[in-house]
């Protein structure tokens, strides 16, 4: 019976760990960062890709954490994050600080083993969501605006990593990103509204599931994609795409402006969340294709 006890009770605090730092995200922000400095990298060292990967984690889930001890009550209050470990009472306010300021410091720490300039970028990230994007979410739809930057710091820090510099080149990764969250964000806020309204989030650029909001997702649709094929210009310095890239790269494009389309004519939960399913694979095959169109060409 003990060693069922012991069992379920690891169980629970590997679940509330993964549930504390957002463990998916976090991955998928890893993912991003990885793909920037294989981008990046005129030698490919595993050395780095390690340290950037356990620092993009602690990263974000340093992030992660302080956004959850922030919006605890409100959290308590929405079906998505009642369960979540603080608001459930798995979790006390003071673990999850003490986990929070250990994975900032262990994030800062190993991004600065890499190089200064990265571990200052990872401290940007962690300061505009945690003291700018989370308080204005109760407050403004701008704060898809403000979570935005940092939520875009990740593809250009896998760059920065791999060069020590800030140039054309990783401000075009960023502003990919930066571009792309606006629909991502935006669909989810759509199919999510009445949970977020019990918390009091305001995530529409209008605030409500209507036409202006429909129509503003379409606009940042196409700037996501229209920045996405930059490159092929030849005016980004040494991050490049060759034309086949560039096609695969707008096709995949056009998929993810159709199901916004699709937002407009239909404006039903179900069509947001099938652009926020379109938006989460184009940003991922875009790096992949990116990544793999260096190497292949």
């Amino acid at each position: 019976m003990a060693t069922t006890q012991t069992s379920i009770s690891k169980v629970s605090i590997i679940s509330d760990f993964k549930e504390i730092t957002k463990m998916r995200l976090s991955l998928s922000v890893v993912f991003s960062a990885i793909a920037g400095y294989l981008l990046g990298a005129e030698a490919i060292e595993v050395g780095t890709i390690v340290l950037l990967a356990f620092g993009g984690y602690f990263m974000v889930g340093a992030s992660n954490a302080y956004n959850q001890i922030i919006e605890r009550d409100l959290d308590a209050l929405m079906d998505r994050t009642k369960n979540r470990p603080i608001p459930a009472g798995r979790m006390s306010v003071n673990s999850a600080f003490t986990l929070a300021v250990i994975f900032t410091i262990l994030g800062i720490g190993t991004l600065y083993v890499i190089n200064p300039r990265t571990a200052m970028y990872g401290a940007i990230s962690i300061f505009l969501y945690t003291s700018v994007y989370t308080p204005l979410k109760t407050k403004t739809p701008l704060s898809v605006f403000a979570g935005a930057i940092p939520g875009a710091i990740p593809f250009m820090l896998g760059w920065v990593a791999a060069r020590n510099d800030f140039g054309i080149e990783p401000g075009t990764l960023f502003a990919i990103q930066f571009f792309w969250q606006f629909p991502h964000f935006w669909a989810i806020g759509w199919f999510l509204f009445d949970d977020y309204k019990k918390g009091g989030f305001f995530m529409l650029p209008t605030g409500k599931r209507d036409k202006g909001t429909a129509t503003q997702t379409i606009m940042y649709t196409i700037w996501t994609v229209i920045v996405s094929i930059i490159p092929v210009f030849g005016i980004t310095g040494d991050l490049k795409l060759s034309i086949v890239a560039a096609v695969v790269v707008l096709a995949l494009g056009l998929v993810m402006i159709y199901f916004a389309l699709e937002l407009f004519k239909k404006r039903t939960a179900q069509a947001a969340k099938q652009l926020m399913l379109a938006s989460v694979s184009y940003i991922t095959l875009l790096q992949i294709v990116y990544v793999a169109d260096k190497f292949i060409r």
